[in-house]
């Protein structure tokens, strides 16, 4: 279950302690630049080893963990807690997110009062509903 020296590919560690969802999406992040180890990019091969420090983005917040045990498969989430000390800064409070303007299921077309207030809510300036401007 695991490993006491040596390294684990990092997208193999990311999935096995439970950071991502599976294996594919840690590589795709790995991929895209999401993936940090000390500071440098890595692909998704690239070795962990104990005490490396794994900066991670996902879903809108970094994720800052230090590897404190090696593991290959995935394991339990009591488990995965163990293998790692996480070092991100908390999440933003639910307040904080965005609202979303929730309309009864066959209300039908919202009115021009309704949208203007839904745009208010999404931040956007009256009348930027997307490209629907004449052209000159």
């Amino acid at each position: 279950m695991s490993e006491d020296e040596g390294s684990v590919r990092i997208d193999s560690w990311i999935w096995s302690v439970r950071l991502m969802k599976t294996r594919s999406m840690a590589a795709t992040a790995c991929r895209g630049g999401h993936v940090r180890v000390n500071g440098e990019r890595v692909k998704a091969a690239h070795g962990v080893r104990s005490g490396d420090e794994v900066r991670l983005r996902h879903a809108g917040r970094e994720r800052i963990v230090v590897v404190k045990r090696l593991v290959k498969k995935r394991v339990g989430a009591p488990v995965a807690v163990e293998c790692y000390v996480d070092n991100s800064p908390p999440p933003p409070p639910r307040e904080a997110a965005l609202q979303v303007p929730v309309r009864d299921r066959g209300a039908g077309r919202p009115t021009k009062r309704d949208r203007r207030e839904m745009e208010r809510l999404w931040g956007r300036p009256p009348g930027a509903a997307g490209d629907q401007t004449p052209k000159p």
